[in-house]
């Protein structure tokens, strides 16, 4: 039964996601509410507004972070952060997008969904927006010395800090800018997010009237997924927002940009580091203006389009990027992009050179012109529809609920008005497209339409500059002394009282019994882990899980990884890497990419080391080969399998030095990205052979290593050598130990069954073989890397035990309990950092502690040596216990899709965390008291046994003393 206040506008079923898309209309305020009814109880909210900024300042994602710093019925400080430990949550968060903003949640707890409901409907309607919120979210001055008048004038805030590290990424970079010159007039030409140039321009007032004008319900939309009724949602929706506001005449559209009449061409810099060459380092990128988000026909067109060109190494415009010596690798930019109301479209290169920009211009455009004129094979676009297909019928959720993120397709062309019906329901466009395709002109046309015959393109070079930072650094400082000398004495008491007021209020104890909360009583009894059933396949051992995966196959080879030499060893993720881009059966590589395409979802390779549950010196390591495929091609998948592992070429020399170019390219990107996880894999890395491998690998000793050998690829001896050795190691590896992992619907096993038998048999016999030890790592560290970026990454790492120990289980909960307890406020709050966080690691067997796009580094190493001491000396509340455990609870529960929690209980089995291992670890976890809290801290917590990491800019590390320094 519908909602009184609400009108039903539609209801349509969507058979391929199976879901009931229903949209009602609230009366009075015009508020729109969209539902996926689907029989799931993983239920999902999102209430988002179009958000429009007409500045820099980030106002729309300042708002974001200050409407969860307290609201009318919820007056805490912090209710969003304090609600992530009273919550058994799957998923909260905040989003800011160039022109919306989204507040998002997920839980399987009906009390848990119906209390983060209450929370975030107060929110983001009656939000407190306290102006020391605001200096604390936002941005904000203070004098050095914080008492002290005379000294030197600072920006602080976790929104400036945020940025600062956002903008420290390249890509992030051309990104912003590619986006500002192809809207010049519009609100995209504006960074949503703030540059941190015009952050501190923004003020509290201006900060209200956005909010007062952009979240009203007249301008929201309600998005709901999961078996709550609609009704339900909707009686929530008018009791605690609704029913207390009126219509408010609006327009907030955004207008079409204004056509370019002539390609236009720009240069802008980036900084470097300047111990980093300039030689190699520019992005060059083409893009393009296109369709409205509001036509779905002219998405999926761009869809077709983008991928056609673009979808994999055999696709024209992708191979050209890839072999035409101008740069090191294709943009990570390149592609389709409707998260805009007009759609852009995107290609180009990175590790190029400025003189190239021309050469690469061409050789895109030539491209392009060649498609115009001799269209492309119908195999070649059948492919790409395969994929879309491929795209909209599996069903997702490892890492994102699945509904969540259904809610966000439907989100952008909902937010502009426009019918998210077939954004869901793209079966009769595809099956309309299937028939275009048929026309050889229809793909010509395209590309004429779109790209060629398209003034509104812009060409952007971004340099690589060495004196950049600095100048960034100094007109900081410039307008900070600038600002210091227009203060009179009265103005400077006023930033004394404000840091003043803020640091009482950061302080002040919260009463947590104000919001509503879930506990311990409220955790479901048992953990929900797949079974699987053993059935060999000629005699190899096979493992299978019945799951309903919407008519998807899943198939992997696990091998026992062999005992290789330093070499080898190596060398074997860049094996991984390129295993399944290289050719095999026969073919060449970009016969193999095409037949990949047309019918799979792709393959993919990659190492995998697990500590023994019991000994953190011992490991178990395997290679694990994965495809996907739609069932009516689980045959083919299980052919390509079996020719990647057994038939890969390794003789394709130009091919590996791309892909090695590539590759470097990725781990480079990462470093600003994810300079936290970094940090932590390099402060663990003497704790047990497999945190000292996974460095070796992905840490920065791996980027180092990986950029020697990408310059050592321009031999061709050294190629060769790089070849054979590829050829050698997959060698070694068809004979090693290995077994098969299915996931698919009960029906259709039988049949791929049958296939695997057929596929398989050609192939020799696994013989046995000794397995790959490491030999024991115990080394403490300290090490401080340098780059190129406004913000540092702090880690710390303790050595503990194995995950078997009964220390274990608390030393997890210790985790939650000092970043909930102490480390939230220290670091985030009062020291500005984005991010922070602790936790037990049990492949390294180390806690460890860190920061993320953080302005401080010696500080914060300080803050984690004081949050130890604080659980130490202070009687702690059972509260603040439950809480955490709550956390850990959480994260152990949290589902993932059908298929990938049948993945994850295989690899628990395979690496001694069975089903029983993960039941009994949860159940110790919910015995953790507050006594065992404080014996593992004053156990394995002790300074001299601490290994850290930082990664921050050069000038930062030298302030550090007795560190070894090192240069990314």
């Amino acid at each position: 039964m519908d909602h009184p206040a609400f009108t039903t506008v539609r209801r349509h079923t969507i058979p391929a996601l199976h879901v009931e898309f229903q949209e009602y209309r609230h009366h009075v305020t015009g508020a729109r509410h969209i539902h996926l009814a689907a029989d799931e109880p993983h239920n999902a909210f999102m209430v988002a507004f179009l958000t429009v900024p007409q500045d820099s300042t980030g106002v729309a994602h300042i708002l974001e972070h200050t409407a969860l710093c307290g609201s009318r019925r919820y007056p805490v400080r912090d209710p969003f952060f304090m609600m992530t430990r009273r919550s058994l949550n799957t998923f909260m968060n905040a989003f800011t997008s160039s022109d919306w903003t989204a507040y998002p949640f997920a839980s399987q707890n009906r009390k848990d969904f119906s209390n983060l409901l209450d929370v975030y409907l107060d929110a983001v309607f009656f939000p407190s927006l306290d102006e020391l919120d605001f200096a604390q979210e936002g941005c904000r001055v203070e004098f050095s010395e914080a008492d002290n008048p005379a000294s030197d004038l600072v920006y602080k805030g976790v929104v400036f800090n945020e940025m600062k590290g956002a903008l420290s990424s390249p890509v992030q970079n051309l990104g912003q800018s590619l986006q500002s010159l192809l809207f010049p007039t519009t609100t995209y030409h504006h960074n949503s997010g703030g540059d941190p140039e015009d952050i501190p321009r923004l003020t509290h007032a201006q900060l209200r009237a956005f909010h007062a004008r952009h979240y009203h319900p007249s301008n929201a939309i309600f998005m709901t997924y999961g078996d709550i009724p609609a009704a339900e949602h909707q009686a929530r929706f008018e009791d605690r927002a609704l029913s207390a506001f009126q219509a408010l005449p609006l327009d907030l559209s955004i207008p079409d940009e204004r056509r370019y009449r002539e390609p236009q061409r720009a240069e802008t810099p980036y900084a470097l580091a300047d111990d980093q060459e300039l030689t190699d380092k520019t992005h060059i990128v083409l893009g393009w203006l296109l369709g409205p988000v509001t036509d779905p026909r002219a998405v999926m067109e761009g869809r077709l389009l983008s991928d056609a060109l673009l979808d994999n190494s055999s696709s024209p415009l992708r191979h050209a990027l890839e072999t035409s010596g101008l740069g090191s690798a294709p943009s990570p930019m390149c592609g389709f992009d409707a998260a805009t109301r007009e759609t852009t479209f995107v290609c180009g290169v990175e590790g190029s050179n400025p003189e190239q920009a021309q050469a690469v211009e061409e050789r895109v455009l030539s491209v392009l012109n060649d498609v115009a004129e001799q269209g492309l094979p119908l195999e070649t676009l059948e492919a790409v529809l395969h994929q879309m297909e491929l795209s909209e019928r599996e069903i997702t959720g490892d890492g994102f609920p699945y509904g969540l993120r259904l809610l966000l397709e439907a989100l952008t062309p909902a937010i502009h008005g426009a019918d998210p019906v077939p954004t869901l329901d793209s079966g009769p466009q595809l099956d309309t497209l299937r028939e275009d395709i048929k026309n050889p002109d229809f793909i010509k046309h395209l590309t004429r339409r779109w790209l060629l015959d398209n003034a509104h393109r812009v060409r952007l070079v971004m340099v690589p500059d060495h004196s950049l930072a600095a100048a960034q650094d100094q007109g900081e400082k410039q307008r900070l002394a600038n600002l210091a000398a227009s203060l009179n004495a009265a103005e400077r008491e006023r930033v004394i009282r404000q840091t003043q007021a803020l640091q009482q209020r950061q302080t002040q104890p919260d009463d947590p019994e104000l919001l509503p909360k879930v506990g311990l009583a409220d955790v479901d009894a048992d953990l929900k882990i797949p079974l699987g059933t053993a059935r060999p396949v000629n005699g190899l051992p096979a493992t299978w899980y019945a799951r309903g995966t919407n008519g998807m196959v899943y198939e992997q080879v696990i091998v026992d990884l062999p005992s290789l030499d330093e070499e080898l060893l190596d060398v074997l993720p860049l094996y991984a890497a390129c295993l399944s881009e290289v050719g095999s059966g026969g073919r060449d590589y970009l016969t193999t990419q095409a037949a990949q395409a047309a019918v799979t979802g792709g393959l993919n390779a990659r190492c995998l080391m697990r500590a023994d549950v019991n000994d953190v010196q011992r490991s178990h390591a395997v290679l694990v080969l994965a495809g996907k495929a739609l069932a009516r091609h689980q045959a083919a998948l299980a052919d390509l399998l079996g020719a990647t592992l057994f038939t890969a070429r390794f003789d394709e020399a130009a091919r590996l030095r791309e892909l090695i170019g590539q590759l470097l390219a990725q781990r480079e990107e990462s470093v600003t990205q994810h300079g936290h996880a970094l940090a932590l894999v390099i402060a663990s890395a003497g704790l047990s052979p497999t945190a000292a491998l996974s460095n070796r690998w992905e840490g920065l000793e791996g980027v180092k290593r990986l950029r020697a050998l990408d310059e050592a690829l321009r031999r061709q001896d050294a190629l060769a050598d790089f070849s054979a050795c590829l050829e050698t190691l997959h060698g070694l590896l068809h004979t090693a130990p290995r077994q098969l992992l299915i996931v698919s619907e009960e029906e259709l096993q039988d049949g791929v069954a049958d296939s695997l038998a057929r596929c398989w048999a050609p192939y020799p016999s696994p013989v046995a073989t000794a397995k790959l030890e490491l030999p024991p790592v115990e080394q403490r560290i300290r090490q401080a890397w340098s780059t190129s970026t406004q913000v540092s990454f702090c880690a710390q790492a303790y050595p503990t035990v194995a995950q078997n120990h009964p220390d274990a289980p608390a030393l997890q909960v210790l985790g939650e309990f000092l970043r909930n307890g102490y480390l939230h406020r220290a670091v985030r709050e009062q020291g500005g950092a984005y991010g922070v966080g602790a936790g037990y690691h049990p492949d390294s067997g180390a806690f460890r502690l860190y920061s993320y796009r953080d302005p401080r580094l010696s500080e914060t190493l300080d803050d984690f040596a004081r949050a130890i001491d604080w659980l130490l000396s202070t009687e702690h509340s059972p509260r603040l216990l439950e809480e955490a455990i709550l956390g850990v609870i959480a994260a152990i529960d949290r589902p993932g899709s059908p298929a990938g929690e049948a993945i994850g209980a295989f690899f628990g089995d395979l690496f001694g965390r069975d089903a029983d291992q993960r039941r009994d670890y949860r159940r110790k976890i919910l015995q953790v008291s507050l006594a065992d809290l404080k014996r593992v801290t004053a156990t394995y917590l002790q300074p001299e046994r601490a290994s850290s990491a930082v990664i921050s800019a050069a000038e930062r590390i030298r302030s550090l003393k007795g560190w070894e320094t090192l240069a990314i």
